[in-house]
């Protein structure tokens, strides 16, 4: 049997692959905790500074939570609901100090939406269609959706993709916002890892306080941001001497040329 999900380590890029391709990725209870183990590791492995997180072959990234398992387990819903912070793999990617690139290979349906939503940026092949059905199922989203949706793409648009399950296309997705970039099947994963490797070529521990000023300031009011903001970088600049500052400018530049 392969495994559920398969970790490429290159370059301090952490490809994190979800391998169950003959069922569309699904979140079984096996891969959602398999999920969360690797995705701890990767946060608290040194050698990786940035992670591509993807699903197996070319019709899903993952169709969501396994219905069939669900459906012949009782209290199988409720019990994946109520995964805590140690347990649930979307925390998991949410909490991860390094960024998570999403390459969307496929469909991201209803949970495996949130999965997607848990990622910091998100890039897409042609293939990929978004869809959030948690109405037509009749549950509840329980791994920030509900909330998530409306702050990328705006209120009305959440409502009409929540209200209705209807798909939503990969060029669409990306003129909505919800993806920044759309390539061809065989592009996206390369795409995706070199994007990854530029946001590993930075200072790791630079990295990890600038993920967590946005994300802190984006979870707060706008001025709770900026005051969020102005306290780190009081704190952060004045250990900066100006030999650092000129060392840097000077391979800002180098690199600004050679793009």
């Amino acid at each position: 049997m392969s495994e559920i999900i398969t970790l490429d380590i290159t370059d301090g890029v952490a490809t994190v692959t979800l391998n169950r391709p003959e069922a569309m990725n699904a979140l079984s209870k096996a891969l959602r905790s398999e999920l969360f183990k690797v995705m701890t590791a990767i946060d608290a492995n040194d050698d990786v500074r940035a992670v591509v997180l993807t699903g197996a072959g070319t019709r899903a990234f993952t169709a969501g939570l396994d219905l069939k398992e669900l459906g012949s387990e009782p209290g199988a819903l409720g019990a994946a609901n109520a995964e805590g912070a140690d347990e649930n793999p979307v925390k998991a990617i949410e909490v991860c100090r390094k960024p998570v690139v999403g390459a969307i290979n496929g469909v991201a349906i209803t949970g495996g939406f949130e999965v997607a939503l848990a990622c910091d940026v998100l890039v897409a092949s042609t293939n990929a269609r978004f869809a959030d059905t948690h109405a037509r199922v009749g549950i509840m989203p329980g791994w920030g959706l509900s909330q998530k949706l409306s702050r990328i793409i705006g209120i009305s648009r959440a409502k009409e993709l929540s209200f209705t399950g209807n798909f939503l296309d990969a060029a669409t997705a990306e003129a909505w916002g919800l993806v920044n970039h759309v390539y061809a099947p065989d592009e996206l994963l390369p795409a995706a890892q070199k994007l990854a490797r530029d946001m590993a070529s930075i200072d790791p521990a630079m990295l990890k306080a600038y993920k967590t000023l946005i994300d802190d300031g984006y979870a707060a009011s706008f001025g709770d941001g900026l005051a969020i903001e102005h306290r780190v970088s009081s704190a952060a600049n004045s250990a900066v001497t100006p030999e650092e500052v000129e060392a840097r400018r000077l391979a800002v530049q180098a690199r600004g040329r050679s793009q």
